[in-house]
């Protein structure tokens, strides 16, 4: 974002004339200064003169002969220009003046002879002053400009161009206004804002505004401004304008771009009677076109959002206007746009179409709601000082549900566990009040973020603005001693996931969040299943890498298969990240997918092998094993297997992880096909849940004193249907055992011709432990009688006595 210090200093006195030193200021505030570059004039020595007679040149008809007063001595020049007469007040370059040629560069003026007259000096066109490319005439000034003036004192110079670099969290600062309100703060000086006041007049407007789409576009504003007449902007703002990197057009369009760099809310101007009676604000239908002003047609999709007119649509919403509406030099009547567009909306419209704006930069970021009517004002304010525009009474406001601004508890504490730096209520208010916030109470602070900051919604925004106000300098550089907040609730999990991982034997690993279609496919993932596709990258570096990951799996099944050929004899990898899962047709945009946090693990290679044992296979034990260990250190009540055969899984090693009433994750032995095609031989034990699910979830952990008395241990066996899968049984044991149950394990299942055809054992051993006493004998009676029925009601299975 480039501002100029001339115009910041329409909004704010600043104490430095130093660019250096302001540049220092403003790395400090958090705007890093790319770039800072004095602006002088392209010209020097040139004043202002009046034109008080015109003949003509003896010698030729195409050129006249003028005499120019600039107050102190009249002087008569050659000039082969037609657009002035007498009484034209004018730009003139003495001799010695110093101007600049057709392709640009300076040159000094002298006495010249043409056709046999001489010229001492000349009167200047644009091109020759440098300002523009406009060499058709003269430059005419306004009546009244004092003659003799030394031209460039009327003009924006000399100045100093700051480019900054604004960070994605701070539309409001892409700016002048938000970046003087900055300084403002930091200077502890008032911020001065434009007076927008506007006259109404003539017949009412009678352009209406059809908000569809309320989701798309909150907030639109319209107004009509009539007989405009379309010409050269102000000298002033073109030289400002261009400063900051915008190409001057015209008057019209350029009092649009002015307000966006100035107020930082973009807006668009229409032509009025190309635009219609009829603004319809709405999502595009499949194959409709429009033609933008950069002259490119544009195939639109369902998920763009348009302004359209009665029939058709007439501008992409946040990105750009199109061609069909836009401001001629036949305009007249205009309407100026000024709305407020969903951020991630005009992010995918500018990204599916590669037509990055200098709005959409804005739009995207998120623009202040209740500042476009205010933008809509300040464009047909400027239209009338400098296009001669009258606003017609009844602009219209389309805001079916104002956004207000929000609050913020600010704990005084809180400010000194991140700052290290104890702040008093009434510094902490003071800094917050010069940036625009709103301070109730003292500790904690009701902090009221007004709208135009959508980047502080937590404690620690406020924070952050309060150290860079006080200054990051001021800080000691000793690390304060005291308490720690601790880790947010997310972070804690994650870690604590890590840590269960970590201590059950496997290593993190790290992959690629890009795959191969191919080793999608290697997973053998029905046709219905969404994670089937991965979603392409448009400039994938190479084949094997060109879609996203839908699951973790293939990744670490190379990662596993990558180690075993490399002779390493027992692989335990695992690995929690971030899969994209491509949107559903009827989601809001399908072209956003799903970004969930995932946890997979894989165990491969003969395992346990030792001098006093033989290795082993991993097998569906292993992968339950780890399961049920991450569900009891994270307390994931209600977290249950269920047999199943998931896709890429073995038929009848593997089970669906249910929580909640939904399929959580799935845990087993991989599918030998599966298995074979990642290079991998033998048994695999596999497992992956969603991990986000397990994040969002708060702890409730709590700490007790371990029981010093003693436990009951009992066995109990079941006669059971053999489809009965032992997870059930265990629930039921488990759900009527109660608080006094310490431990359950599942340690024999038997089948014989005693139990008979269809039927089997299951045998559980039962912990049980009081905190505060020995558990007897009467106390465990009711449990096992309670437990027997249970499970003879709930499961079928008949109490065989107990061992």
């Amino acid at each position: 974002m480039k501002t100029t210090m001339r115009w910041l200093r329409e909004f704010v006195d600043l104490p430095t004339e130093d660019p250096g030193e302001l540049a220092s200021v403003l790395d400090n505030l958090g705007f890093a200064v790319e770039e800072v570059r004095r602006i002088d004039a392209p010209f020097s020595g040139v004043v202002v003169g009046s034109v008080t007679v015109i003949r003509p040149h003896p010698d030729a008809d195409s050129i006249r002969l003028a005499t120019v007063d600039t107050g102190d001595r009249q002087v008569e020049v050659v000039c082969g220009a037609w657009n002035f007469d007498v009484g034209a007040t004018i730009a003139f370059s003495p001799p010695g003046a110093t101007l600049r040629d057709p392709d640009g560069n300076p040159f000094e003026v002298g006495e010249r002879a043409i056709r046999g007259v001489v010229s001492p000096g000349m009167i200047c066109s644009l091109r020759e002053l440098g300002l523009g490319d406009d060499h058709t005439g003269i430059l005419v000034l306004a009546d009244g400009t004092p003659l003799g003036t030394d031209f460039a004192s009327l003009l924006p110079y000399p100045d100093v161009m700051f480019d900054l670099e604004i960070t994605p969290n701070r539309p409001d600062a892409m700016c002048t206004e938000g970046i003087a309100r900055e300084l403002a703060a930091h200077y502890q000086v008032p911020l001065r804002t434009p007076e927008v006041e506007i006259t109404e007049s003539g017949p009412p407007a009678t352009v209406t505004v059809d908000l569809q789409d309320p989701d798309g576009c909150p907030r639109f504003t319209a107004r009509e401004v009539r007989g405009v007449t379309v010409g050269p902007a102000p000298l002033w703002m073109r030289i400002r304008l261009e400063a900051c990197g915008v190409r001057s057009l015209s008057n019209v369009v350029d009092v649009s771009n002015y307000v966006m760099l100035e107020l930082g809310h973009p807006n668009h101007v229409f032509d009025r009677h190309r635009l219609g009676d009829r603004i319809v604000v709405r999502r595009a239908g499949d194959g409709e076109r429009l033609e933008t002003l950069d002259g490119v047609t544009r195939e639109l999709t369902a998920a763009d959002l348009v302004i359209a007119d009665a029939t058709k649509p007439v501008g992409l919403a946040g990105v750009m206007g199109g061609g069909d509406s836009e401001v001629s030099a036949a305009t007249t009547d205009v309407v100026i746009e000024a709305a407020y567009f969903d951020p991630p909306t005009v992010l995918l419209t500018a990204k599916r179409h590669g037509l990055h704006t200098e709005a959409s930069a804005r739009f995207q970021r998120g623009m202040d709601p209740n500042n476009a009517e205010r933008a809509n004002r300040r464009v047909a304010q400027l239209l009338a000082e400098h296009a001669g525009g009258v606003a017609a009474p009844g602009a219209v406001d389309a805001y079916p549900a104002h956004i207000p601004p929000w609050q913020v508890e600010l704990p005084l504490a809180e400010v000194e566990r991140v700052t290290g730096r104890r702040f008093t209520s009434d510094e902490v208010t003071s800094i917050l009040e010069r940036l625009g916030f709103e301070c109730q109470g003292a500790d904690p602070l009701a902090v009221t973020v007004p709208t135009r900051r959508p980047d502080v919604r937590e404690p620690v925004d406020l924070i952050e603005d309060i150290a860079r106000l006080w200054g990051y300098d001021n800080f000691g550089d000793e690390v304060s001693l005291g308490y720690g907040g601790g880790l947010p609730a997310r972070e804690q999990r994650l870690r604590k996931v890590r840590a269960v991982m970590v201590g059950a034997g496997y290593s993190e690993a790290q992959t690629f969040a890009f795959v191969g279609q191919a080793d999608l496919d290697g997973l053998g993932l029905p046709a219905d299943d969404r994670r089937r596709q991965g979603i392409a990258v448009v400039n994938p570096l190479r084949e094997e890498e060109g879609v996203m990951r839908t699951t973790l799996l293939p990744g670490l099944l190379k990662a596993a298969a990558n180690n075993l050929n490399r002779r390493v004899p027992d692989v335990a990898l695992f690995e929690a990240g971030k899969v994209f899962i491509p949107a559903p047709d009827q989601a809001v945009d399908p072209d956003l997918p799903a970004q969930p946090d995932a946890l997979a693990w894989v165990l491969a290679g003969p395992q346990g092998a030792s001098w006093d044992g033989a290795a082993r296979e991993p097998d569906v034990f292993d992968a339950t094993g780890v399961w049920q260990r991450l569900a009891a250190s994270l307390e994931l009540g209600g977290a249950e297997l269920r047999q199943a055969s998931p896709p890429a899984m073995h038929p009848e090693r593997s089970a669906e992880v249910m929580w909640e009433g939904s399929v959580f994750g799935v845990v087993g032995e991989l599918h030998p096909n599966v298995a074979a095609a990642f290079g991998l031989e033998g048994r695999v034990a596999v497992g992956e849940i969603d991990l986000e699910r397990v994040l969002a979830t708060p702890p409730f952990w709590t700490f007790e004193t371990p029981s010093s008395y003693p436990p009951v241990i009992f066995d109990l066996a079941f006669d059971c249907a053999a489809e009965l899968p032992a997870a059930a049984l265990v629930a039921t044991v488990r759900r009527v055992a109660g608080p006094l149950l310490e431990r359950l394990d599942v340690f024999d299942v038997f089948t014989g011709d005693q139990l008979g055809e269809g039927r089997k054992s299951i045998a559980v051993r039962l912990g049980f432990r009081a905190p505060d006493r020995t558990l007897t004998d009467e106390e465990m009676a009711p449990i096992r009688r309670a437990i027997a029925a249970a499970v003879e009601d709930e499961v079928g299975g008949m109490l065989r006595g107990e061992a």
